[in-house]
C-alpha cells in the first residue's frame, strides 16, 4: 500500500520537480511556487500528497513551515525497482542464451 502512494505521488511531474527542488534544501510553499509558477492552492495540494505518502516532512520554524525531504521513504520504491530491474536482466539473459542456441542451430545445417 506505501509503495502505491509512493508510485502515485511520484506520478505526477510537478511533484518530482518539488522533491528534486528539496533534495537541495528545505523550501517553504513560496519558494515552491517559483518552480513552475503554479498557485499556492495547487502546490499545497501536490505537498499534501508528498506528504501523505511519507515523501516529505514539515519543519516548524516560527511562523515558516518549511517543507522537507524524507529520502529514506523513497527506500522501498528503489528496493522494488532494483528486484524487478534484475528479475528483467535474468529474462534477458536467457532469451540472449536460446537465441545463441538457435542461431547456432541454425548455422549448424
Amino acid at each position: 500500500m506505501q509503495l502505491d502512494r509512493t508510485f502515485s505521488a511520484l506520478s505526477d511531474p510537478t511533484r518530482r520537480a518539488i522533491l528534486a527542488r528539496l533534495a537541495e534544501g528545505e523550501a517553504t510553499v513560496t519558494q515552491l511556487m517559483a518552480l513552475s509558477e503554479i498557485s499556492q492552492p495547487a502546490v499545497s495540494r501536490h505537498l499534501k500528497v508528498l506528504q501523505e505518502a511519507g515523501l516529505i516532512g514539515t519543519r516548524v520554524a516560527g511562523q515558516s513551515r518549511p517543507r522537507v525531504l524524507k529520502a529514506e521513504a523513497l527506500t522501498p520504491a528503489r528496493d522494488w525497482l532494483e528486484e524487478t530491474r534484475a528479475a528483467f536482466e535474468q529474462n534477458y539473459a536467457r532469451l540472449d542464451g536460446l537465441l545463441a542456441e538457435l542461431q547456432g542451430k541454425g548455422e549448424a545445417s
